[in-house]
């Protein structure tokens, strides 16, 4: 029975209501030990009558085993992962260790729940409730919040309960905090448990309104100096000391074991020398509880776990650890093998290499936090220094991995000695260049990365070429000197002729070294060209035989090299790994202007990302859709898929990228004028707060905006400062360029546009694009005398009609027409014009099309028919979700793209029909056009 908490009653009340409608949510409970999150999670339980309920705890000394939480909680689902799609059903037999095999990732296996727990709502609603998040252990953690994020249209709530100050964070899931009982409930609750207690007002006073605390207080100490939780350990204290000394250990074996099975702790006992009736003392006290049925054991709250192992002697803890390690058997190794570490006294290279042998197990699992302190304490234990090193260096890496990067940091340079081998250095060296990347420290993390290559790069230059790959990457933020040195270094490896990143090296060389090898105002891609993720150095047992390596480029970046689609032909018949090894290419093709090539390319990268659960890279690959998209003049697509890449760099915690596609989303908040522009200011002080690797599209978005508003001096001022900024290299300022001559223009001060216009004539000449020379015949026609202007202008129209692109043809033509209207031509600028407006009308181009239409105004025409409205209203995931539909996907199919549950696709699909005017999904086909 609760007494009181009737706001946090109602809060899960309402949480289970909204889920039996089919709306799905989670809410996490935070509060103090004892102070009744786990009775709510009772009451929610008791609530849910005729529900699934799921139901899982945190142990703290299994907070180090991977996937501990997930298997327990899905323990009694296993039977139904059959049912689910055969990438996701892999990826979750292999982490929950039910089938051999590389672990699926992170994403697939937050898929793969979602899925689940779907497929068991559809028959009765679920109710998953995980106590002691706390103590967790990350990868069950990181799981439960990403489906939790991506619950939607399912009958299924998720309620889960932690401590404020302690374990993994489910951040951005709603809370609640539990703060301590009201003063009249907290007598009401001591009266039902204590009823003869002599004097009620020292024990509520000394509770504070903690529930527990009114449990235990009166059956054990009380110190009035110490808080709720101090004093309940004292009172559990008390508990043990009065209990047998043999009953003591035998509840010291289960407080360290962290699975609380029956099983092995009768085993543990003997191995102790103790029997089953040695527990019974602390049963009667109620202590602890002996499920038989479930062969568990459970202490009666976790702080009495926690007070049970704390008062015990060092010499008591080491031999349970022994026993415990003799009781578990080969199915559990790294349980067996962390129990075996933590008894030992000493160096001991056997326990050192079980941990060792049992970290790489888990890994393979895709527990890569677990993995890493594993290999952490093994390197501690190891006596042999070369074995520690070797371990060390896998803590690293594993902790890169799982992306805790800042540990990996710490690991690397408490590791990084000058007098260790090149490989250990190099590999060192690589995790705190990544670190300082991550933080936006991009001059010390691109001398790091070079540093490391450079010292494997004569034995081992396969996995050199990967680390100056990542250093182009950060060199893109450092300046084009690092990006032009890096290169040098890149193009000089003694790459063999079949090394799959051969072709891409030179295809970078080709795209890049233009750029690289000129200073001033040159040009480049915002995105970096470079894929998400961590490569690691990966020189283990690699060697370079013989002969038939040749250097790559020759020494002169950009001289004959392959083109775009060469290079991925010639890297996927070398065994290049799709999609990561080619992600570089494609970003590096919006470099030179290969628009369509990227568009080409990514589209088969994004669709090969998807089936092979590359989830890490798919944001990556999704900006460079999204951008090629944008300039092809396929706005509505590009903000589809870069809503979906945001989405997912938040959940697989890549910030680089999320700055990135907040710049570019307010870029396409800006072209359509939301909201007045608070959204597009809104998504670019997003990118500013992420750090510098949005600004330049941020800043070109402020630009447009204000351009599009007829502020042309605030316009120039954010375009001045991105097009002659330390950003002019990156493609968001080159191709911001003729907007700036547009906002000079109309200030008169086009004597400022001189050099960025020179880069940017430049570069059209090398991207020998008709889009670009459009471009550039447009800006000459903005900065010419009348008598020049007209035949820029129309020699920009016939580079548009060679190469339409509707955003840019259609700032041609308003601009021609407003030419000729201040020219008086008032009867030749209406179809300029018109035309605009049309154009504007169908990219969602608002403010612009309204300028169009008062320039129309002005010239004495009609304004152009009105907009096509068959898609107005529809959401990303809807527009996604729809164009899908109508490609024939079943809601399943679509689910799996989209890593959603199939009910919450086919909820969306209904709020979409009435948008469309359509009925059903076979009239979908006709609205695919539009959507496109």
């Amino acid at each position: 029975m609760l007494y009181g908490r009737g706001t946090e009653r109602a809060a899960v009340d309402r949480l289970l209501a909204a889920a039996g409608g089919g709306r799905a949510g989670a809410l996490v409970l935070r509060g103090e030990p004892g102070i009744g999150k786990s009775a709510l999670l009772d009451a929610a339980a008791e609530a849910a009558a005729g529900w699934r309920v799921l139901r899982a705890a945190g142990v703290e000394s299994e907070a180090r085993l991977p996937h501990a939480v997930l298997s327990q909680l899905l323990a009694p689902a296993l039977g139904e992962l059959d049912g689910l799609p055969g990438p996701q059903r892999a990826a979750l037999e292999r982490t929950l260790g039910l089938a051999d095999g590389p672990a699926g990732d992170r994403l697939l296996v937050g898929l793969a729940v979602l899925t689940l727990l779907g497929d068991l709502a559809e028959r009765q609603p679920v109710l998953a409730l995980v106590d002691d998040l706390q103590w967790a252990d990350p990868e069950s953690a990181a799981v439960l919040r990403l489906a939790a994020r991506r619950l939607g249209a399912e009958r299924v709530a998720l309620l889960l309960a932690t401590r404020e100050d302690d374990g993994p964070d489910p951040a951005g899931l709603p809370d609640l905090r539990i703060g301590p009982l009201a003063e009249p409930d907290a007598a009401a609750l001591l009266h039902h448990l204590a009823p003869e207690l002599p004097d009620p007002a020292r024990v509520l006073a000394a509770a504070a309104g903690n529930p527990l605390a009114l449990r235990e207080l009166p059956h054990g100490a009380d110190t009035g100096a110490l808080p709720p939780a101090g004093r309940l350990r004292l009172a559990y204290h008390g508990q043990v000391s009065r209990l047998p000394g043999r009953t003591q250990r035998w509840l010291l074996l289960a407080a360290l074991e962290e699975t609380g099975a029956l099983e092995v702790l009768l085993r543990a006992a003997a191995e102790s020398g103790l029997d089953a009736a040695d527990l019974a003392p602390a049963e009667e006290q109620g202590l602890l509880k002996v499920d038989l049925t479930a062969g568990r054991v459970a202490f009666r709250h976790p702080l009495l776990r926690s007070a049970v192992a704390d008062r015990a002697p060092l010499v008591d803890r080491l031999a349970a650890h022994r026993a415990l390690a003799a009781a578990h058997g080969p199915a559990e190794p790294l349980r067996r093998a962390w129990h075996r570490a933590l008894a030992a006294t000493g160096r001991d290279a056997d326990a050192a290499g079980e941990l060792a042998a049992a970290a790489g197990a888990a890994a393979a699992r895709g527990g890569h936090t677990g993995a890493s302190a594993a290999y952490e304490r093994a390197a501690r234990l190891s006596p042999d220094p070369d074995l520690a090193r070797r371990w060390t260096v896998e803590a690293v890496e594993a902790a890169l991995e799982a992306g805790e990067v800042d540990r990996a940091e710490r690991l690397a340079l408490a590791a990084d000695r000058p007098d260790a081998d090149p490989v250990t250095r190099a590999h060192l060296l690589f995790a705190r260049g990544v670190a300082e990347f991550w933080r936006g420290e991009h001059g010390p993390a691109h001398r790091r990365l070079t540093e490391a290559a450079a010292l494997v790069a004569d034995p081992h230059p396969g996995p050199a070429a990967r680390v100056l790959v990542q250093a182009v990457h950060v060199a893109w933020y450092d300046g084009l000197p690092a990006v032009r040195d890096t290169l040098t270094a890149l193009t000089a490896l003694p790459l063999p002729a079949d090394d799959p990143l051969e072709p891409v090296v030179r295809y970078l060389a080709a795209a890049l070294g233009p750029l690289a090898g000129e200073q001033g105002q040159e040009q480049g891609s915002d995105a970096g060209p470079a894929g998400a993720g961590v490569v690691g150095v990966g020189v283990e047992g690699e060697g370079v035989e013989g002969t038939g390596a040749g250097r790559v480029g020759a020494g002169r970046a950009g001289v004959g090299g392959p083109t775009l689609p060469e290079a991925e032909r010639a890297a996927r018949a070398a065994g290049a790994a799709v999609p990561v090894d080619l992600a570089l290419a494609c970003g590096a093709g919006l470099v030179p202007g290969h628009d369509a090539e990227v568009l080409d390319l990514a589209r088969r990268l994004v669709r090969e990302g998807r089936e092979a659960g590359a989830f890490g890279t798919l944001p990556t690959l999704l900006f460079f859709l999204a951008e090629a998209e944008l300039f092809d003049g396929r706005p509505g697509l590009a903000a589809d898929h870069a809503a979906e890449a945001l989405g997912l760099a938040r959940d697989t915690g890549q910030p680089l990228w999320t700055g990135q596609l907040h710049g570019f989303l307010a870029y396409l908040s800006a072209v359509r004028g939301d909201g007045d522009g608070d959204p597009c200011r809104e998504q670019a002080a997003a990118a500013f707060a992420r750090g510098g690797a949005g600004a330049p599209w941020a800043r070109w978005a402020l630009g447009v905006l204000d351009l599009g508003a007829g502020r042309a001096e605030d316009a120039f001022g954010q375009l001045a400062a991105l097009t002659g900024g330390p950003h002019a290299h990156h493609v968001s300022a080159v191709r911001a360029v003729p907007d700036l001559v547009e906002a000079a223009v109309r200030l008169r001060r086009e004597e400022r546009t001189a050099g960025p216009l020179a880069g940017f004539e430049r570069w059209a000449a090398r991207a020998d694009r008709p889009w670009a020379r459009a471009l550039v015949h447009r800006c000459h026609a903005l900065l010419a005398p009348d008598e020049l202007a007209e035949d820029r202008y129309l020699a920009a129209l016939a580079e548009h009609a060679e190469q339409p692109r509707p955003w840019e043809q259609a700032r041609t033509e308003l601009l021609y027409g407003e030419w000729l209207r201040r020219g008086r031509r008032k009867a030749e600028a209406r179809a300029p014009l018109r035309s605009a407006e049309q154009a504007f009308r169908r990219l969602g181009a608002g403010p612009w099309a309204e300028r169009a239409r008062l320039e129309l105004d002005a010239t004495g025409g009609p304004a152009a028919a009105g907009p096509d409205r068959t898609v107005a209203g529809l959401t990303p995931q809807e527009s996604q979700i729809v164009r899908l539909a109508a490609q024939g996907l079943s809601n399943r199919e679509i689910a799996a793209q989209l890593f959603l549950s199939a009910r919450t696709v086919g909820h969306h699909l209904y709020k979409a029909y009435p948008k469309l005017g359509v009925g059903s999904r076979t009239e979908l086909a006709g609205v695919l056009p539009a959507l496109s």
